[in-house]
């Protein structure tokens, strides 16, 4: 019989705006293959949530969606253990988000530090929209459906959270008890720089991609930024803040080789050619399986679309329940 706490459930998802990259599975998907072992996971495809900053442009939204999901089975997501769904395929989400937002004051909304962040980063668009503002409140509603116990998040993720965990209690304050309040599973990485030491974006171009083949990635390693006064191999560099070597800890297994890499890099005894080289196998050596599994769902036609159908089936009975007790305890059952 399975134990109280492997039938607790983890909820989390990710936007379907672009490729994945190694930031992606540094920060999210290792972690929540990890989590597999030790709870019901529900991992969904955000498109909705992409709609926020992507709604000009919403051509490649699903697109994109088919390819996350090959790469979160690439790299150990397993159907069968796992519920992948598709955020809009649970129209139920909308209808608990509205339901939410007829309780939550807007300064709740505005008060959340990624909200001015967002609106910084992405000057090159107009985000003064109520999908925008309310896109919290959609994650509150996106992980409460299911009864979450637990979100794996990023340490910029907390106060959404801290967010969901304050609505809850509102609702409940006028409504009565109905949800567990989400507890943060906090994930710890070092936050990948692109290879050009820029914050890694697609729109930078700086991205070692999942499903790029073993040569695109020994090219991107080859031409990532790297200590600048260094001009020759002799010279002492900095290892500190230098993203060839942020990336050999995040994916170098052999942590002897990468002191030693340090340690000759300091004293200016090791060229940056070398230490590149190694890097690019060493990050090739990590992706080969992912390119292996991935090519083998992408030899068959269809089967991306039949598991996030199947799973988004299921996570909309669950909805489904879940808004019946919803529409209750509002006293809107007709």
């Amino acid at each position: 019989m399975a134990t109280d706490e492997s039938q607790a459930r983890v909820v989390s998802g990710m936007r379907p705006t672009g490729k994945l990259h190694l930031g992606h599975l540094a920060g999210a998907l290792r972690n929540w293959v990890d989590l597999q072992a030790r709870y019901d996971c529900m991992y969904f495809v955000a498109d909705w949530h992409a709609l926020t900053s992507e709604y000009a442009a919403t051509g490649e939204v699903a697109g994109y969606g088919y390819d996350n999901v090959a790469d979160w089975i690439a790299a150990g997501i397993d159907p069968e253990r796992s519920t992948i769904f598709v955020q809009s395929l649970v129209p139920e989400h909308a209808e608990l988000f509205l339901l939410l937002s007829m309780v939550v004051p807007i300064p709740w909304l505005e008060r959340v530090p990624t909200h001015k962040e967002q609106m910084e980063q992405l000057a090159d668009r107009d985000l003064s929209t109520l999908g925008f503002l309310g896109y919290p409140l959609l994650q509150c509603a996106d992980v409460i459906m299911y009864r979450a116990r637990y979100v794996p998040v990023g340490e910029d993720q907390v106060p959404h959270l801290e967010l969901a965990r304050e609505v809850v209690r509102r609702f409940h304050g006028f409504f009565g008890e109905l949800f567990p309040e989400p507890q943060p599973l906090t994930t710890h990485f070092p936050r990948l720089p692109g290879i050009d030491n820029r914050k890694m974006s697609k729109s930078y171009g700086n991205t070692i991609d999942l499903s790029d083949d073993a040569e695109t990635v020994r090219r991107k390693v080859m031409r990532m930024y790297t200590d600048p006064k260094r001009i020759r191999a002799d010279i002492p560099g900095t290892v500190e803040g230098n993203p060839v070597f942020t990336y050999h800890d995040a994916f170098n297994p052999d942590a002897e080789e990468v002191e030693d890499f340090k340690r000759r890099y300091r004293a200016g005894t090791v060229g940056d050619v070398e230490v590149k080289r190694s890097l690019a196998r060493a990050i090739n050596a990590v992706l080969d399986p992912l390119r292996e599994r991935r090519a083998e769902l992408l030899a068959r036609p269809g089967r991306i679309r039949e598991i996030v159908l199947d799973g988004s089936s299921r996570a909309r009975a669950i909805a489904r329940e879940t808004m019946a007790e919803v529409r209750d305890a509002v006293r809107l059952a007709y």
